[in-house]
């Protein structure tokens, strides 16, 4: 057989191939197994003041019953179409103003908030009011109801975490509206928040009922004692210094089943080891001011910044106050990369 004629019999092959529905290996090996994860994301930085003053801007000129959630969603240069943050997770920024209630939902996707500014307002989850004030963390659990309302002065300003790319990745989103625009009141008030925080103390006459935290609001001043209590005596860990995780009660795992959150603070001076894993993060900058560098690109974060490290990506965070501690609230998708057995973790050289 000639070559040209061999040619020809190859082509139409292959012609017979993609026409049953096949596709030939060999064609596309290199594409398929990488020899390390590469992502689509790249680190990036919000800059908040900037942001901020955006979202204010449509406070004045948008209702929210034109746009049931007003929110500015954090897109990552290299994931614009569908929007999102990083591949499995997503952060956005969202206001509601006194008087203003945000339609009760539901959806599959898992989901929190993150006080950045503000006070009075509270989020009702499956028929619990929940007050909301800095840095709390309050969960919205996948298929759980939830509305937003703002009873006070000035605007309520949160982040909006959600594993809702991963959702529809796997193609197992839901969404419902609730009947009302807001839902009733069932328990009282922050009830879940007083009957769990309280350490080693847990509910007897409480059993689980989900993979999620019961806990609905994590309070900052729980995490204010606890670094308060910690004060300089421990080291922490090389990479992230003094790191707190937040957990569910029953069984110290994440707080959802799809997202781990933490909270760490970096003492003045503080320079982290260089390491990389195969998960997503992103972080918000509840105080201070420091850089993180990640593959050798250098970001540079100030109070309420939001800022993402992708997946494999090498980092080491910098405090580079000699006096001001910076502490970084965190989360990452790393629940569903152990779970799959995914997840893997290693020390590199500095970058710098």
């Amino acid at each position: 057989m000639t070559t040209t004629t061999k040619a020809v019999d190859d082509e139409s092959a292959y012609e017979s191939i993609s026409k049953e529905g096949a596709t030939p290996l060999w064609r596309y090996y290199g594409a398929l197994f990488h020899p390390e994860p590469v992502s689509k994301a790249v680190p990036f930085v919000w800059h908040y003041a900037e942001l901020r003053e955006l979202l204010m801007h449509f406070t004045e000129t948008l209702s929210l019953e034109e746009a049931e959630r007003r929110v500015l969603m954090l897109t990552n240069p290299g994931l614009q179409e569908p929007p999102s943050t990083l591949t499995t997770i997503y952060a956005g920024i969202q206001a509601i103003l006194p008087g203003e209630t945000a339609q009760a939902h539901r959806h599959a996707s898992h989901a929190f908030r993150y006080v950045i500014e503000g006070s009075g307002a509270c989020t009702t989850v499956n028929g619990e009011r929940l007050h909301m004030e800095p840095g709390d963390l309050l969960l919205t659990p996948g298929w759980h109801w939830h509305d937003h309302h703002h009873e006070f002065e000035g605007p309520m300003i949160w982040v909006d975490g959600l594993d809702y790319p991963l959702a529809n990745m796997l193609e197992a989103g839901f969404f419902e509206l609730y009947e009302e625009r807001r839902q009733k009141v069932l328990v009282a008030d922050d009830l879940s928040t007083r009957q769990y925080i309280h350490g080693q103390l847990r509910p007897v006459w409480e059993e689980p009922r989900s993979d999620s935290s019961p806990i609905g609001n994590y309070p900052w001043r729980e995490v204010e004692a606890a670094f308060s209590d910690i004060g300089d005596d421990a080291e922490g860990t090389a990479f992230d210094g003094i790191n707190l995780t937040y957990t569910n009660p029953f069984d110290g795992g994440p707080v959802l089943p799809t997202i781990s959150c933490q909270v760490q603070r970096l003492k003045p001076g503080f320079r982290g080891e260089a390491h990389r894993h195969t998960t997503n993060t992103i972080y918000h900058v509840r105080r201070g001011q420091g850089q993180t560098i990640v593959n050798g690109e250098v970001l540079e974060w100030h109070e309420h910044d939001l800022f993402c490290v992708p997946t494999w990506c090498v980092h080491e965070h910098v405090n580079g106050s000699a006096t001001d501690d910076a502490v970084l609230f965190s989360y990452d998708d790393s629940p569903v990369m152990k779970a799959l057995g995914f997840y893997r973790e290693e020390a590199v050289e500095r970058q710098s």
